[in-house]
């Protein structure tokens, strides 16, 4: 990953936490019933995980009290507009947005000695089927301070009316107990702890629960569709719910993805975008084998990128060069189809989100295009970081070069 991080392509907004940082951080754990991390230094991102403590405690979800109850915390003012690096829920970064819209000003006074414990409740206290994932409807973000900051002032308020009354202004234990809560939470008399809750409406949206799970319900009728077999062939079994059910490998899925005006292709004019040229050279670079030039430069170099085609066979020349051969033929004669000369991987991956579609629903579309389909990097890469990230580590260093130099071309 040392290519990534020097290009500032891994994890580069990562806010780093030490110090004072680590106590409020684990008394958030603790209030949330998790474990504490033993780790004296590690990094955030905007709802507060930590790539360090997932590896630590050896889980992704470690903010989470079963798939049903994912949590975040803020310790710091500087989360506000991070990216969340490991979302549980596609609208993870909606909601956060949400939170610092609302209530920024008491997050930047609150967390100059205290940190905040959201809990992201659908009312649903644990998953037991697989559709259970149609519950989500809207999410309450609710808001614990550690210490339980806000009684601690409600109790000095208490305190001070206290002494005031008639000669209370003379009692020293009154005098001690002020003294000892000033000196623990500071002065909390002009502070505004109250951080109410807030409603978020989740309507199409992806869950890592059930190995991951997208539902589509603001089309022609609701589709549900599993990354996971296992859980697909569970929910199949369903005779409840008003639904189609997908798995993401399943032919079917993306004709009924057209069928429903979710998404749609256009050949011709994919064939003049650098869209197409990436998911093309991707496509060539995984062909190729053993080579006497760097894959970075085969892929750039218009004269060696033909002369290591013309080394491969000719079913793979084929299917690497299927929508150009495939759109020649046509001009010719319409007898051919499209899966006649075009790979249905590549097929799939020149999909994109129908122009109708709203921008928020465009980005969800694109995540399950690129999970159908991972052939372009930079989509890849801007739509799921994990698996990106996992499949870069396994790419040839030359390859890796490329897929650098081609990121940081587009941001």
């Amino acid at each position: 990953m040392q290519k990534l991080k020097q290009a500032n392509l891994y994890r580069s907004e990562l806010i780093p936490v030490s110090g004072k940082l680590v106590e409020r951080y684990n008394k958030c754990l603790i209030k949330l019933g998790f474990s504490p991390t033993k780790l004296t230094k590690f990094s955030i991102d905007g709802v507060g995980y930590s790539p360090e403590i997932a590896e630590e405690k050896g889980s992704t979800m470690y903010l989470n009290n079963g798939e049903a109850n994912p949590h975040a915390i803020i310790i710091s003012p500087l989360q506000k507009g991070k990216p969340v690096y490991s979302p549980f829920h596609s609208f993870d970064k909606e909601m956060m947005q949400q939170v610092f819209r609302i209530h920024g000003d008491k997050i930047n006074d609150i967390t100059r000695d205290s940190a905040i414990c959201l809990d992201f409740d659908q009312n649903i206290d644990a998953f037991y089927e697989p559709l259970d994932v149609l519950k989500y409807d809207k999410v309450s973000i609710n808001f614990h301070l550690i210490d339980n900051l806000n009684k601690a002032q409600k109790e000095q308020e208490q305190l001070i009316e206290n002494f005031k009354k008639g000669n209370n202004f003379i009692d020293e234990s009154i005098h001690e107990q002020l003294l000892e809560s000033a000196k623990t939470y500071g002065d909390l008399r002009h502070r505004d702890l109250s951080l109410h809750s807030l409603q978020h409406q989740s309507e199409s949206f992806y869950t890592k629960a059930f190995g991951g799970v997208y539902v589509l319900r603001d089309f022609i009728s609701p589709i549900v569709v599993f990354e996971d077999l296992k859980w697909y062939k569970e929910a199949i079994k369903d005779t409840i719910h008003d639904v189609l059910i997908y798995h993401i490998n399943q032919p079917e899925l993306m004709e009924k993805l057209r069928d429903h005006i979710i998404v749609e292709y256009d050949l011709e004019a994919a064939l003049n975008t650098d869209r197409y040229q990436r998911i093309k050279k991707m496509e060539f670079a995984m062909s190729l084998k053993e080579t006497q030039h760097p894959i970075q430069q085969i892929l750039n170099d218009n004269v060696l990128f033909k002369s290591y085609l013309n080394k491969l066979d000719i079913d793979t020349r084929k299917k690497i060069m299927g929508v150009e051969l495939y759109l020649e033929k046509l001009e010719v004669s319409n007898q051919y189809k499209i899966h006649d000369l075009v790979d249905i991987g590549i097929f799939n991956a020149l999909h994109t989100p129908h122009s109708s579609l709203h921008v928020s629903q465009q980005d969800l579309i694109w995540k399950l295009l690129i999970n159908i389909s991972p052939r372009d990097i930079l989509f890849l890469f801007w739509y799921d970081k994990d698996e990106f990230y996992k499949q870069y580590a396994t790419w040839d260093e030359s390859f890796q070069d490329w897929v650098v130099e081609t990121i940081l071309k587009n941001i």
